[in-house]
């Protein structure tokens, strides 16, 4: 499989993704921003009990 099959081959993927998408309701926006918030929220908080952590464990 050569370079320009692999290329029709991707766009015709993302063709078919492109068409089949739409855009989301206003409620779904929000369920999807609290979801991500909340990640974002977990993981920095585990970053700086990481950091207090090694901080103060003298490492």
């Amino acid at each position: 499989m050569n370079v320009r099959e692999k290329l029709s081959r991707f766009l015709s993927s993302a063709k078919r993704v492109l068409v089949i998408a739409r855009k989301p309701t206003w409620q779904e926006f929000q369920a999807m921003a609290k979801v991500t918030g909340i990640g974002i929220l977990i993981v920095a908080v585990l970053a700086y009990i990481v950091f207090i952590v090694f901080a103060f464990s003298g490492f």
